[in-house]
This record gives structure tokens, C-alpha cells and sequence, in this order.
């Protein structure tokens, strides 16, 4: 290696400033610039720049966040998103989109929510994959984020998520799994918490054995701003790239000058090479952006992901002429909530409100009141014209929601309520008029238990993006027939969810006390009410499922289960119907939640058409993880697919006995009884010793002669079985069964 080189090598593993990357080029490397952009560019105007890019960025296009998206379960339409997110970002020559977020919901307090897709791992992944796909498409690296673990933003900068291996692995690391198994990402951002003690960015457990010498990753490994505390170890560990730029720190250099970090440095400049040459690009041509069709988008796709919570009565879709007969009531109608706050708002090229929307659509402006501050003060002049709008009109649609205040970066949410003035309008409204349909912006979920009977229909948009207005239009008045379900649990209460004893954690750690059990898996583990379930929404149209066939694959087949339905339209408009497959009773060890989500699929179907949809389920998918093997294993057998429209409006089920060759558990002088004869092998040896030292005798023989007995014996591990009299075992001869040897001593 010349001389010069290792200090210029060591420049490449920190920014050159807040945005972009050191070039090198003596190896053909070219500056990569970076950019928010999880649902939208925030790429800072250098005509007036600040540090971070917020205050001051370059007008893009704010698409639905992906609690929206999300929503949609369509990963087409998130694929489409992700190319327009892409054209954008490679027409401002933006290398490297820091999105989509991948976390988990595994408390609704997060206060970034809004950022993240889903409660259910697979989904999250599935989704994910689908944007990074888009995004890539045109060029522009995806960079998922933020791996692992960060659940909170409660002391996120240092909090240790102190999680089980099992937990770990099957349920916050799956998602990203998935994602760089279906789509390789080109950029996986390492997040601030540490993880069981150690810091993400310096974890090289997470970064080099799990990310690249378990999942084949070969792309670049970021850090969160700020995320860095050691760059020698991180580098070590697996990170390629400290942000932002700091390149006054000496630690690299040091260590680079005294060949420390010689192999590290090479394989940074390599990784940071195969970026630029992915996103090479003629720099003559940027690309065209169609803003116009990039606001299209954003309009059909947040309606598309809008979900029909209740809707009594058929009261949507509104009748054409009902304009005239409607009070909008809400703060929040002419002035929207459309996108999260934080490092992610976009600055929108337009932003569309329902009242000019609903303005533009009849030609006339609608009954208005504002009915409450956005501040949660209290304002009984508001509440009282709006009361008098609502008992002069035929239909009330009211807007409600978080203000951007109630949920951020940077901080998590006390509860899962709207704020109190707005459901005293609601209440105050009720006794006037029976008609109220309730438009909900909000991006983390909101219960409607305590409110939900004072409203004929509830529709969650969540975060609409910048065409929010004529997105709940073409919802309300049917343009749109919503087909979005629930990508998280809404819960009654806040005291119900999994988490709630254990969030966000104190003295610096935040104990995962519900290991795998996280949304709808804990909430149907236990058959506990919910305020709506995972993958719940309702429809303009209604749809008859039929014809259900499930049959298991040979043993050597990477598919285990095919799954076969009809679905018709019986209802009398178009609609969409996400079609739900779980999958229930996998396998006893690792015991397995109740149902799990396994494959979903959105079918489009005209009136009276019907569609046969076939499913395959891989055994990688079934497959949970072993803690005692420290791999992934799926035994088969008798198990229960389960086809439906949520996790809890099961339509059909059917019994399925997988064939598959059984894992061999390994066992240990810990390992039980009924453990050892459940191994044939090991059995056999265990038995002929036995046989050979004359049998059991005494109270042990006498037990496994009972029913009742047996169990108990079987139950107990071989190292307590030996101090008992009458077993003729040693703990020297368990040892060297253990060991696999056929010949203990006799």
C-alpha cells in the first residue's frame, strides 16, 4: 500500500461534511451525497444552507409516510412510490435515500412511529423490500434504517434494548432480513441504541456476523448522525461510514498510521466503491421528474391506503348533492396534518386542505367551523358555532387528529388518546346530530374506544402526504372505494398492550419482558378485546371467500404449504380485498404464537367478478428460531392455515400435516427424560445402557408404571435423574452420551 494512501483511506470512512462523502480519486472514487427522504426528499438549498437540512430545504414531493403506505398491504403501489422517490432524489443527484424506516411498532408511543411500517415482522419486510426495489430502480440507494432495535426515542442516543436471542432474531432483526434477502439494499443505516450493552454502530455481532456472514450483505454500512463513539471500533466492528464528517477526529488516523485498521480501510474504499459505481448515473442527464404525476401519485396512493374502520348505516360514500346538506367541523380540515415531524418532513411542493378540496369539488364552500384549537386549549366560542353548524346539517364530517406536537422525533408519546378538546367537540356534536363521520389524521394509532359510538362512520387517512385533501375527498364521496387494513393493533387501552410495563425503561436499559409476543400476537394469545385488529378495514363492497384447499409438500420441497381460495366481489361497486393468510400451531418447541401472518395478496374485483388466488408458504418462512441451536428450524407437522380479512375476521380454515425432516435438538446432562427418547439415536444408547446396568428400580420404576408418573419422570433432566436411587446412570455415564459415545462404562 503507498504511503500516502492509508491516510487517505481513513478519510473515507467519515463524511466530508453533513450530506456527502470523501472522493478518492486515485481509485476512481467519485463524492456521494445523501439525503433524507424515508416518504420525500429533504435535501438542504445550498443557496441557503444550515447544518442539518431542515429549516431550508429544496421543495420535493411529501408522499404518504409509511404508516400510510403501509396500509395500503400493496406492495405494487409501494414499489411505484419508491420510483418516483428515486426519480426525485436522482434529479437533485442525490446517491443515497436514508429510508424506508424498518422498526418495529412494538409500543404505540413511539414517537416515530409514523416513520415505520408495521407490528409484524414479515409484512415489515415484505413491504420494505418492495420500496427499496422502487427506489433502486432508478439508481439511487435505499438505505434501511435503523438497525436494530429502536423501538423508542426515550434516551434513544444511549438506552440499551435488552432483548432475548429468540426475540431478537424473530422478531426486530426478521424485517430486515427479509429486506436484504428480497431486495439488497444498498445501504443499511446502524441506529444509536445500544443493543444488550453494546452500541448498534460498534456491534459486530449485528454489523459483520449476522448482517454479512449470515445474510450475504455486501453493501455499505452507515451510521445515524451522531451514532459514532469509538470510529476505531466501529470499524472494526463493521461500519463503513461515520456521518456527518468529522474529519479533525485523529482516532482513525492514528490507527491507520500504526496498520491497525489496514484491512478495514480496503474494504471500506471497496464497499464505498460498488456504491458509486450502482448509482452512476450520465450526470448530462438527471432524469425527468413529473411533479404533477408525482402529486397523483401521492393523491390515489394515500387514498388507496385510507381505512374504513366503521361505517354504519352505509353513511359513506356520500351522496354527490350532499354538500349542500354538510357540516366540516376541524381545526385540522384547513390545516392539514399530512406528514410526522422531525428529521424527516419534507418540504412540499403544494399541500392540498379537505376545505379547498371539498371547495373545488362542488363549486361552493362547505358549512365551516374550526370546533377546537390545535393547541388543546379549550375554546367554548368554537365548540358552540360549531354545535350550531352540526344541528343545521343533514351529515357532520368531522376532522380529528394528533397535532405535529403530539408525536416527533426525539420523543415518545404519554398516551394513545386524542387530545381531550377535540373528543368534547365530538361529544358536544353527538347530541345534535347522529351523523357524524370522523376523519382521522394522526400518525401513530389512536383508540376509539371511549368515542366510537358518537360517530356513524371513522376513517383512519393517518398521514396523507401532500395531496391530503383531495385524497379524504375522493374517499368520503366514493371516487375512491378504500381498501387499506390495519398494519398494527389498535387497543382499547394503553394499559393492554404488550409493552406497557416495560416502556420506555429506566437507568439506561429498556427490558423486552414480551419477548416474541409483540401486537397481535400477544393481544390473541390471550383473547383480549382490541379496539381494531391487525389487518382490519372495511369496504364500500363486501366479499364472499370459498373453495379453500391447503395441502402439504414433500419433505425435501422449499415449499411447504400451497394455499388456494376464491374471492368474489358479491357487493354492487369495485373494490379491493387484501386477503389474509396465517398460519397457526407450527410446531411445540419452539412454541409458536397462535397465528402468525405468513402471506397477504390485494385483489381488485369489478362487481360480481371472482378471482382464485394461490399462495405458497416456504418452510424459511415457518420456520422460528431456536435459542438452544442458535439457528432457524421448522420441524412440520400437524398445523392450521387460517384465511381471512383480519387477524381476527378468520373466514375459512383448513388442518395441514407438513411433511419435513425432523431437526435433531442437541442435548445436554440438562436436557429431560422425555427429551432423550424423543431422540432416536440418543435413546437407543441411553436404553442399552439402562438394559445393561439391570433397569430402573425402586420409586422411579414405580412411576413410570403410572400414567401420572411418567410424566413427572419424563419431565426431569437427566442431571437430576442420576441422584436418585434405583436409576442406574451416572452423571460420567450422561457425559459421555453427551459426548456420543456408544460405550459408557457398565
Amino acid at each position: 500500500m503507498p504511503a500516502s494512501l492509508p491516510a487517505q483511506l481513513a478519510a473515507l470512512t467519515t463524511g466530508a461534511d453533513y450530506w456527502t462523502t470523501n472522493p478518492l480519486p486515485e481509485i476512481g472514487l467519485r463524492a456521494l451525497r445523501l439525503a433524507d427522504g424515508p416518504h420525500g426528499l429533504r435535501v438542504q438549498d445550498d443557496e441557503n444552507p444550515d447544518h442539518l437540512g431542515i429549516g431550508r430545504s429544496e421543495k420535493a414531493t411529501c408522499f404518504p409516510p409509511a404508516v400510510t403506505l403501509a396500509s395500503s398491504w400493496d406492495p405494487a403501489l409501494v414499489q411505484e412510490v419508491g420510483s418516483a422517490l428515486g426519480r426525485e432524489a436522482r434529479s437533485k443527484g442525490v446517491d443515497m435515500v436514508l429510508g424506508p424506516g424498518m422498526n418495529i411498532k412494538r409500543s404505540p408511543l413511539c414517537g416515530r412511529n409514523f416513520e415505520y411500517l408495521s407490528e409484524d415482522p414479515f409484512f415489515t419486510g415484505t413491504m420494505a423490500a418492495a420500496m427499496i426495489r422502487g427506489i433502486q430502480s432508478e439508481g439511487v440507494a435505499a438505505c434501511v434504517k435503523h438497525f436494530a432495535v429502536n423501538n423508542q426515542e426515550t434516551d434513544r442516543l444511549r438506552v440499551s434494548a435488552d432483548v432475548a436471542p429468540r426475540a431478537l432474531r424473530e422478531i426486530y432483526l426478521r424485517g430486515f432480513e427479509i429486506a436484504v434477502r428480497d431486495a439488497n439494499p444498498w445501504g443499511v443505516m446502524a441506529s444509536y441504541n445500544r443493543i444488550n450493552g453494546v452500541f448498534a454502530s460498534e456491534n459486530a455481532w449485528l454489523l459483520t456476523s449476522v448482517l454479512r456472514d449470515e445474510w450475504g450483505y455486501d453493501g455499505v454500512v452507515v451510521s445515524d448522525w451522531g451514532a459514532v463513539h469509538d470510529p476505531v471500533a466501529a470499524l472494526k466492528a463493521g461500519l463503513d461510514l461515520r456521518m456527518p464528517g468529522r474529519l479533525e477526529d485523529p482516532r482513525i488516523g492514528k490507527a491507520a498510521a500504526a496498520e491497525e485498521i489496514d484491512r478495514e480501510l480496503e474494504r471500506t474504499a471497496i464497499r464505498l466503491k460498488l456504491l458509486a459505481d450502482r448509482t452512476s448515473r450520465d450526470a448530462a442527464d438527471p432524469g425527468d421528474v413529473d411533479l404533477d404525476a408525482h402529486h397523483r401519485l401521492t393523491r390515489r396512493a394515500a387514498a388507496e391506503s385510507a381505512v374504513l374502520l366503521k361505517n354504519e348505516q352505509a353513511t359513506l360514500p356520500l351522496e354527490p348533492g350532499a354538500m349542500k346538506r354538510l357540516a366540516v367541523i376541524g381545526e385540522l380540515a384547513r390545516s392539514p396534518r399530512y406528514q410526522g415531524a422531525g428529521s424527516s418532513a419534507v418540504n412540499p411542493v403544494r399541500v392540498v386542505s379537505a376545505l379547498d378540496a371539498l371547495k373545488e369539488r362542488s363549486g361552493r364552500s362547505p358549512r365551516f367551523e374550526p370546533g377546537y384549537r390545535l393547541d388543546g386549549i379549550h375554546d367554548e366560542n368554537l365548540v358552540t358555532a360549531a354545535v350550531a353548524a352540526a344541528a343545521a346539517a343533514e351529515t357532520v364530517v368531522l376532522f380529528l387528529g394528533l397535532p405535529p406536537e403530539f408525536e416527533s422525533e426525539g420523543r415518545d408519546r404519554k398516551d394513545i388518546s386524542l387530545p381531550a378538546n377535540q373528543v368534547a367537540v365530538l361529544e358536544r356534536l353527538a347530541a345534535v346530530n347522529g351523523r357524524i363521520v370522523v376523519v382521522l389524521s394522526n400518525g401513530s394509532v389512536v383508540t376509539t374506544a371511549g368515542w366510537r359510538d358518537n360517530a356513524v362512520s371513522i376513517v383512519e387517512f393517518w398521514l396523507t402526504g401532500q395531496a391530503h385533501g383531495d385524497s379524504v375527498a375522493d374517499v368520503l364521496f366514493g371516487d375512491v372505494n378504500p381498501s387499506g387494513k390495519l398494519a398494527e393493533t389498535i387497543p382499547v387501552r394503553l394499559e393492554d398492550t404488550p409493552s406497557f410495563l416495560d416502556f420506555p425503561g429506566e437507568g439506561g436499559h429498556v427490558l423486552y419482558g414480551e419477548g416474541i409476543f409483540v401486537g397481535y400476537r400477544y393481544f390473541d394469545a390471550r383473547n383480549m378485546p382490541v379496539d381494531y385488529p391487525f389487518g382490519h378495514g372495511l369496504s364500500y363492497t363486501t366479499f364472499e371467500y370459498s373453495d379453500l384447499t391447503v395441502s402439504g409438500r414433500e419433505a425435501d420441497s422449499p415449499i411447504a404449504i400451497i394455499v388456494s381460495v376464491r374471492v368474489k366481489n358479491t357487493g354492487v361497486c369495485a373494490g379491493a380485498e387484501v386477503v389474509q393468510v396465517y398460519v397457526g400451531g407450527i410446531q411445540e418447541s419452539p412454541s409458536t404464537p397462535v397465528r402468525e401472518l405468513k402471506a397477504f395478496r390485494k385483489v381488485h374485483l369489478e362487481p360480481g367478478e371472482s378471482a382464485m388466488l394461490t399462495f405458497e408458504l416456504s418452510r424459511e418462512e415457518l420456520g422460528h428460531y431456536s435459542t438452544a441451536m442458535d439457528e432457524w428450524i421448522y420441524d412440520g407437522g400437524p398445523s392450521t392455515v387460517y384465511l381471512g380479512a383480519s387477524s381476527r375476521d378468520l373466514r375459512l380454515s383448513a388442518p395441514v400435516d407438513v411433511p419435513a425432516h425432523r431437526v435433531a435438538r442437541p442435548l445436554t446432562v440438562w436436557s429431560t427424560f422425555g427429551e432423550w427418547q424423543n431422540d432416536p439415536e440418543a435413546h437407543a444408547r441411553l436404553a442399552r445402557l439402562i438394559e445393561n446396568r439391570g433397569g430402573i428400580r425402586g420409586r422411579m420404576a414405580d412411576l413410570l408404571e403410572d400414567e401420572t408418573g411418567r410424566a413427572s419422570v419424563l419431565s426431569f433432566p437427566l442431571r437430576a435423574l442420576v441422584e436418585f436411587p434405583g436409576f442406574p446412570v451416572e452423571l460420567d455415564d450422561v457425559e459421555l452420551l453427551v459426548s456420543g459415545s456408544d460405550h459408557p462404562k457398565t
